[in-house]
């Protein structure tokens, strides 16, 4: 009903129980006016503070579940470098420290790895939360579900209405919160429109009664978006709650990943660029190396089969973060870095003599006498220098010999080391480096 017909209405009201009645009339329907667009003001800033901790989780839920699935999909580079490997023992279940991995399993490796192959290959045109729902029903169950379903891409489109955001990541139920397509969005119960009487916050303020009852309206209208902003508070929590969990996540499996990345890069020297292809040719370090390599990869595996998210059995109640879950996960990867820690040498020095040696027997001996033969090393705290008596050298050794001399470096150190290639400038006894 019009403004103007609804103050002739209230003038006629005053005229019929006086003037101070009318005035007390005007009175309260400017409160209520007041009070609803208070409301209306209220209800925006809850839904903006609702889409914005949406958003933030979202984003670090689609990061880990990404993290996750790309570690998943490398380690078929493993399973197949680790096949080329004769006379290998079986790696029992590692048990120590309360911490128990189970045993490499190559064919499930294998598997899962081409599954999440399949799920990566579809997350480009995948909506904002499908890569984050993977990680909350465990990227490795999602990865086995898409081999198992289909053998392309395509998939994706199938799967990701499954494993969405609003499915796994952070289904709210039916109360006050419902999930929208895409991610989470107010649902049309979020003020509860039974309660408030339909058409009273669409399109603005639109009284339709006047006096005492307006009032009424405009109160429980205010209440109600009170009411909002508890429910919203709850929410918020679960979802920051969620984000921190991810985040730490994503730091811990990123840091197995990144010592997983050290082992496999030495392993492949010694299987593709040694040629050794016999267990029994190995030495004791490279061994060493194998068998941390295989702990790293059942490691990455059962990180990347943790469900972030359980479902909860109360529609009326979100989705409960499984942390117990995830800090056991984060404990084992802790203690089995650790020990690989203290695997390295208490004095972490390079015996550069015995590189070169290990040089000079994999490779024909006269490229080592014209190209290694004549390096030089200076080492600080994890950098290692390679020095050339000139700077053309220094350029070839990096370019033609580094994927050769930095694996052995690495081996011998057991550590996260950068190398550097640098020569000395004959004329004035300068070094530099590229």
């Amino acid at each position: 009903m019009p403004l103007p017909l609804i103050l002739g209405i209230g003038a006629a009201a005053a005229g019929a129980l006086g003037v101070g009645t009318g005035v007390h009339g005007v009175v309260k329907m400017k409160g209520a006016n007041d009070t609803m667009k208070m409301s209306q003001q209220y209800h925006q800033e809850n839904i903006d503070y609702f889409e914005r901790e949406n958003k933030l989780t979202t984003y670090e839920m689609d990061c880990l579940g990404k993290k996750e699935l790309e570690i998943l999909n490398s380690l078929n580079d493993f399973a197949t470098l680790f096949e080329q490997i004769h006379n290998r023992p079986v790696f029992k279940e590692y048990q120590k420290n309360g911490v128990t991995i189970p045993t490499y399993d190559p064919e499930e490796i294998q598997k899962v790895s081409v599954g999440a192959g399949v799920l990566l290959g579809g997350l480009g045109g995948a909506a904002m939360g499908t890569a984050g729902g993977f990680a909350a029903a465990g990227a490795t169950l999602a990865a086995v579900t898409a081999l198992g379903t289909a053998s392309t891409g395509t998939a994706i489109a199938s799967l990701s209405g499954v494993a969405a955001t609003n499915a796994t990541l952070a289904v709210l139920g039916g109360g006050s919160i419902a999930a929208g397509g895409g991610g989470m969005a107010l649902g049309s119960t979020i003020l509860g429109a039974t309660t408030l009487g339909a058409g009273i916050m669409i399109g603005g303020i639109i009284f339709n009664v006047v006096g005492s009852s307006l009032s009424d309206k405009a109160d429980e209208a205010f209440r109600q978006v009170h009411k909002e902003r508890n429910e919203i508070n709850n929410i918020c929590e679960y979802l920051l709650e969620l984000n921190t969990t991810a985040k730490r996540y994503f730091v811990s499996i990123s840091n197995v990943y990144e010592v997983y990345k050290r082992h496999f890069n030495i392993l492949s020297y010694v299987v593709e660029t040694l040629e050794k292809k016999d267990w029994n040719d190995f030495s004791s370090e490279e061994q060493l190396v194998t068998e941390n390599t295989a702990l790293l990869v059942s490691l990455l595996y059962n990180m990347g089969k943790v469900q972030l998210v359980l479902a909860s059995t109360d529609s009326s109640q979100p989705n409960k973060v499984n942390k117990a879950a995830v800090k056991e996960s984060m404990h084992n990867a802790k203690m089995i870095l650790l020990e690989m820690d203290s695997q390295k040498r208490t004095e972490n020095k390079l015996d550069w003599q015995k590189v070169k040696e290990m040089l000079w027997t994999n490779m024909p001996e006269a490229e080592y006498y014209r190209w290694i033969d004549f390096l030089e090393v200076q080492t600080l705290k994890n950098c290692v220098k390679i020095i050339a008596p000139y700077k053309a050298a220094a350029e070839y050794v990096k370019v033609t010999y580094s994927n050769t001399i930095e694996p052995v470096i690495a081996m011998q150190l057991k550590d996260k080391i950068t190398v550097s290639y640098g020569y000395i400038e004959t004329a004035n006894g300068d070094s530099a480096s590229n």
